[in-house]
């Protein structure tokens, strides 16, 4: 069965993370320079929420707050779903769909982040398995192999 540790093997490992102290301003700004949809908020090594675009829309723009001055902590996602680099690929997708999340850190054994998989990973995951899958079936079919 392919598992989380099949999709990071693929990507970069390194990880974009900012501070609970920063500001959403700055947030925002490290976001749109590295083209991505959420970081992950460290304290000490220590995972302690992610900031996606959702809780900058929700929390920030929605209620008009001034990004200049709120800080990350304020509206960062607390309650976190993780998953291990051992998790099958359709373990993770259930999570995904059924709490709503678009991001999903990855933990290590001792519970340090040792990656970050999105729902555009899993969809580019199974359209590149299901594409060398009928690559394979064509050969068979028409003994091209």
């Amino acid at each position: 069965m392919a598992t989380v540790n099949d999709i990071l093997a693929g990507k970069s490992h390194q990880l974009i993370t900012i501070a609970p102290q920063a500001t959403v301003y700055s947030a925002a700004v490290l976001m749109n320079e590295r083209k991505i949809g959420s970081l992950l908020v460290m304290e000490d090594d220590r995972l302690v929420g992610i900031l996606t675009e959702t809780d900058i829309l929700r929390r920030v723009v929605a209620d008009q707050r001034d990004a200049n001055v709120t800080l990350v902590s304020d509206v960062m996602t607390r309650e976190l779903f993780c998953c291990r680099p051992h998790t099958d690929i359709e373990e993770t997708k259930s999570v995904i769909k059924n709490r709503r999340i678009r991001h999903l850190p990855v933990l290590g054994l001792d519970d340090e982040v040792v990656g970050l998989i999105s729902i555009g990973d899993l969809n580019a995951y199974q359209t590149d398995h299901q594409e060398r899958t009928i690559h394979l079936m064509q050969e068979y079919i028409y003994g091209t192999r």
